[in-house]
């Protein structure tokens, strides 16, 4: 049995859906980032496929600190192949230019490869872990999928993102509750170059916040002329500007090269830097998909 203790009838009948795809897929590679979504297909693949299914992990500049290590933690755990494979979107100048496409290219860079390694993985189908609710987001990298023939098996098997969280959680995946952690590069406002040196000082920057304030759904924003803009929850903001807290903030930000450090008043807010796009980039970049 690959179920928990049954508790809600409409989970269960998603969670029998997923299973049921990835059987009928046969050998699967999973894009594997050791997030929520990508941890629960994994998971499923390993359910569904056994030793035919893989997990792969792309590392680049942009993979935050720590990351590689938990998705190597949670392929053992569950038990599936795992696979380490190097990207190279950083060579691409329309991937620097950091236009609001930018993760179009990076994802064309991840599946290119994965479609290229096909024959040495062993598999014919690549899936991610996209679910329902990043249809109703700016997500560009979903073009890069459709253009690969890429599945999305929880997203046709009708799963929102409190739905991988709740599965997650019943299958004992001691990530069911991680914020989500997009890629380094997506910190950085649209029209300032992505640098691999822009990468590292606001990941060396997440790192100081996290360990000094215990931080985990925040980000450290890397906008125009090197000012950093922290953004975390609102209920933690006079934790900020605790005097010395304050203080040493701006003073290590300031040492890692921003030169002024800034705290956003309305808090924390994923993927806010989309609602600076054009709004006919907004609403042009979601391929049609069966559910529309």
């Amino acid at each position: 049995m690959f179920s928990a203790i049954p508790t809600d009838d409409l989970l269960i009948e998603k969670e029998r859906r997923l299973i049921e795809l990835l059987r009928e897929w046969g050998r699967v590679a999973v894009a594997f980032s050791a997030g929520v979504d990508s941890t629960l297909v994994a998971k499923a693949a390993q359910l569904a496929c056994g030793d035919r299914a893989v997990a792969v992990t792309a590392i680049s500049p942009s993979l935050a600190a720590g990351e590689l290590d938990e998705a190597r933690q949670l392929a053992q755990q569950i038990g599936i192949r795992h696979r380490i494979i190097r990207t190279s979107e950083f060579v691409d100048p329309h991937y620097r230019a950091n236009a609001g496409d930018r993760c179009y290219h990076c994802k064309s860079e991840l599946y290119n490869r994965l479609d290229g390694l096909q024959a040495e993985l062993e598999v014919d189908v690549i899936v991610n872990g996209a679910n329902l609710d990043d249809r109703g987001d700016y997500r560009p990298g979903m073009q890069a999928a459709a253009e690969h023939a890429v599945r999305s098996p929880l997203i046709e098997a009708g799963f929102s993102k409190q739905d991988v969280r709740n599965l997650a959680r019943q299958w004992g995946l001691p990530i069911w509750d991680k914020p989500a952690m997009p890629c380094l590069s997506s910190r950085i406002a649209y029209g300032v170059e992505v640098t691999e040196e822009r990468v590292r000082r606001v990941d060396a920057a997440e790192q100081f916040l996290r360990q000094l304030c215990g931080l985990r759904e925040f980000r450290v924003r890397l906008e125009a002329n090197d000012l950093a803009r922290i953004e975390v929850p609102v209920d933690l903001l006079p934790q900020l500007v605790l005097p010395e807290t304050r203080a040493a903030i701006a003073s290590r930000l300031r040492e890692l090269g921003f030169r002024a450090v800034t705290l956003d008043l309305e808090g924390f807010r994923s993927g806010n830097l989309n609602t600076l796009l054009p709004i006919e980039m907004l609403t042009s970049s979601r391929p049609k998909t069966d559910l529309d």
